[in-house]
Parts: structure tokens; sequence; C-alpha cells
């Protein structure tokens, strides 16, 4: 890896080998499918209903097939295809994922995957021409897989359902609760150009407006609007509900989950300092069993309701929330429970098992055995 900037605060590297970039989307690839059975562990053990869970299912595909469609873009990263195209930029240090800029310039590139895509050659007609080059002039057709790799990229981009720097709100109707009162899942993402991270949102609201609220042409695009306005990981759970509240008379947000997905350490691609760097350091694992994942939930739940007087004779529903009722934390956590997990393969676990460190008793591990089954352990 090489750095491609030197502005200080920026730790942000360029990978220009194509072997450490190919290996680099294989084990994101593979994660992104232990967070998978991750869910349906949890959802086994009621952490999660089945919509949470079809629900966050939806997002993590949505960023395998963003590292997909980067995989492709950066296939023949490191060779000489002719023109300089650059490498995949990543946060080596705060998040190991790829920076936000990656992103945004392949929502860019997707708004333009069509004409691209018609201006290119076939992948049939670029294989003849490549079988031609290597046969006909004995050459490494080098410059033609490159154009392969980007006709890859742009059928990726065009085929869609991809994680987008933002991923507007969508409602999942969970049943009736009372007579005109109807209960929905939210769920919407965005990547946090801050830390590099992608950001989950679950949010479970009541709705007793008089048209269902995915179907009002009013409420619903104004809910999420003020949502995406919302979604910032500076703002407190808190603030973002009680906001969502006030500002909508019959919306009544019952519960808010946010997921803060990552860092991913990896001793090959990562310098974070801390217990898991020490740990992985220390495990010495073979390629593509060295790394772990972390991430972080925070959870908002209502506690009761009062009602408050609106204009001369209406009252309005108005939501009180738990905070975290330990040494007063709660109201500087903004939520009612904060939860850490890890998920790392079996040889880093045990590493870390035996060191013990300071701060990881109350973290939730997720061991990743030989076979590919996700096991949990406290």
């Amino acid at each position: 890896m090489t750095d491609s900037s030197k502005s200080p605060g920026n730790d942000h590297v360029g990978i220009s080998d194509g072997v450490a970039a190919r290996r680099y989307f294989r084990k994101f690839e593979a994660i992104m499918a232990h967070m998978g059975r991750v869910a349906g562990v949890m959802e086994a053990e009621g952490d999660f209903t089945r919509a949470e869970v079809t629900a966050l299912a939806r997002h993590v595909s949505a960023l395998t097939f963003t590292f997909r469609a980067l995989s492709m873009k950066y296939l023949m990263t490191g060779r000489d295809t002719g023109r300089f195209f650059g490498s995949l930029t990543i946060d080596n240090h705060e998040s190991g994922f790829p920076a936000a800029q990656e992103l945004m310039v392949m929502a860019n590139d997707a708004q333009q995957a069509a004409r691209h895509l018609r201006d290119m050659p076939t992948v049939e007609e670029l294989k003849a021409q490549m079988l031609r080059k290597i046969i006909g002039d004995l050459e490494v057709p080098t410059k033609l897989q490159f154009a392969l790799s980007q006709r890859l990229y742009y059928e990726e981009l065009a085929r869609g359902e991809l994680f987008w720097p933002r991923n507007d709100p969508e409602a999942v109707w969970l049943g009736d609760v009372g007579e005109g009162r109807r209960r929905y899942l939210l769920h919407w993402s965005v990547y946090d150009t801050e830390v590099n991270l992608p950001c989950l949102y679950l949010m479970e609201v009541e709705d007793t407006g008089k048209v269902a609220l995915p179907k009002d042409e009013r409420r619903w695009p104004e809910a999420q609007a003020h949502l995406m306005a919302q979604s910032l990981g500076g703002l407190k759970l808190l603030t973002i509900a009680s906001g969502f509240d006030a500002d909508f008379d019959h919306l009544h947000p019952k519960r808010l989950r946010r997921f803060h997905i990552g860092p991913m350490h990896s001793s090959a691609y990562t310098r974070q300092s801390g217990p898991i760097h020490d740990v992985l350091v220390e495990a010495s694992s073979t390629e593509g069993q060295d790394w772990a994942l972390v991430w972080t939930e925070e959870r908002l739940e209502s506690e009761r309701v009062t009602t408050e007087a609106q204009g001369w004779f209406g009252r309005v529903e108005r939501e009180v929330y738990a905070l975290d009722p330990f040494g007063g934390r709660g109201v500087d956590l903004g939520a009612t429970e904060m939860v850490r997990s890890v998920i790392l393969p079996a040889r880093p676990f045990q590493v870390l098992s035996e060191r013990n460190p300071p701060g990881f008793a109350n973290v939730r591990k997720f061991v990743v055995a030989p076979d590919g089954a996700v096991l949990r352990y406290r």
C-alpha cells in the first residue's frame, strides 16, 4: 500500500498492489457473509425480530454488492493498463473501510452507467478480442483486461441495490395495534463521512394518521427527508427520536436502534492501536484469518407516553424515553443502552480469551469456526 495523502489527520492510503487489493475484497466479502450468520444467531436468541433481520440483511447485502463493484473497478490495480486510473483508497486507521470518497465517485458513476455500457464492447466481444491478442500476437491483453474489468464494474452499478452514501428510509408494515393505529419498521442507512463507516438505523413507529404512512403523499416524503437530515453519527438517538416525535404529531417512535458497522481490524491492512491490534499480531493468523470486525449498537426505548395540549381542544401524544440508569450515563449517552460486539476467527478469539484485556468483559463475541459457522461467546 502507498500513502495517498500526507496531510495532518488524514489516514487514507491507496492499495496499489493488485494482489493486496484482491485479498482485501475477498476479506470483506467473507466478513459480510459472516455478518448475515451473526444476525441469524441474534434472531434465534431474541435480540432481533424477523423483520429487523430482513431489513438489516438488505443493507448488509448492499454493502456486499458495493465491495463487489469496487473489486471490478480496481481489478487491474498495479498492472500497466495504458492509463492511470488510481487505486482503492481506504481509511487504514479509523475504520479499515473504503474512504467515503470512493462511494461518492461510485454513486456518480452509477448515474452514467447506462451510457458507458452502451458505448463499450460487450463482454463476449472483449473476450474474443483478448483471445485473438493471445493467440495471434502472443501478448498478454492487459489493456483489454482492463476494459473488461470496467465493463463488469458498470454492469454491477447498473444492477443497483448497492450501498450508497445515503440510502433513504423504507417502511415495513408490522401490523395494526388498535383502531386506526398501525405499526411500522422504518430502516435506512448512511455512510458516515467523518469516520468512513456504514451506519444503519431501525425505528419502530406507531402511526395514527388517517392515511397509512407509506401511502401518505405528504407525510412520507417529509418523514424520509427529516430522518435523512438527522442521520449524523454525532447526534444522540434521543435528539433524533425526540425531534421526530415533536415534528410529526401522528407518528410515535417507540424504539430507535443505530448500528455503527466497524472498524475492521486487519494486521495486513490497518494500523489501529489497542487490544484488538495486539491480539491480531500475537495470533499471527494465516491470510484470510487475520481480521476482526467491531460494531456498536445504540438503542433507545420509549418508557411511557404523555399527552400535551395542541390548539384549543386537541391533545397529542409525546414519548418519554428511558435512558441508561447507571451513573447518570444515559444523559450523556442519549440512549437506553449501548452494546459493543466483535466478530473474529477462532485463532484470534483464542488469543483474546487468553489475554482478557480490560474492557472486553461486556463485549459480545461472535467467533467464526473453521467450517464457517458462527458461535456466540459471552
